[in-house]
């Protein structure tokens, strides 16, 4: 299931780079044709995939330690988030929509449960984006990236 969420987050970082290409005058019928063995459902998940707003909470104290989804220890002083789908690794500009404050994190584990928020903080995001005292802010985010992989086997390490 998790290399369903790395293609979707793939695709949706290959559909913004595109995107971003194109001149934002271009006419529709002067962009490129899109290469016939694209998957016809790749653009339609890559939009909301790349940007959206809601409500974001942050992750409290209690949680140090614990295991995230991803596997990893969670870690309230390291920049990082829990989505609903995106990839673990996908790396997230989050800004704060009162104060214009950003962060860039990187998804780590799975949520919110809480059906109306788009995701939750670790306390060290929520203070980049000024969020400690309110708990709960309303948030834009934008996918930026995937974060680098990490080596985990001595063999990999000795290269």
């Amino acid at each position: 299931m998790s290399t369903r969420f790395i293609a979707i987050a793939a695709a949706a970082l290959a559909f913004s780079m595109s995107t971003l290409a194109q001149p934002a005058s271009a006419p529709a019928s002067a962009a490129a044709p899109a290469p016939a063995a694209a998957p016809v459902t790749a653009p339609a998940a890559a939009p909301a995939a790349d940007a959206s707003e809601g409500k974001v909470a942050y992750y409290g104290r209690k949680f140090a330690g614990r295991k995230t989804a991803s596997g990893e220890r969670f870690d309230p002083n390291a920049l990082t988030m829990a989505h609903k789908s995106l990839a673990f690794g996908t790396r997230v500009k989050v800004t704060n929509l009162k104060n214009k404050k950003s962060v860039v994190v990187r998804v780590n584990d799975r949520g919110p449960t809480t059906p109306d928020r788009v995701g939750d903080l670790s306390r060290a995001a929520a203070s980049r984006i000024g969020m400690l005292r309110s708990g709960v802010a309303d948030v834009k985010l934008e996918v930026v990236g995937m974060a680098k992989p990490r080596a985990h086997h001595k063999a990999a390490k000795k290269m």
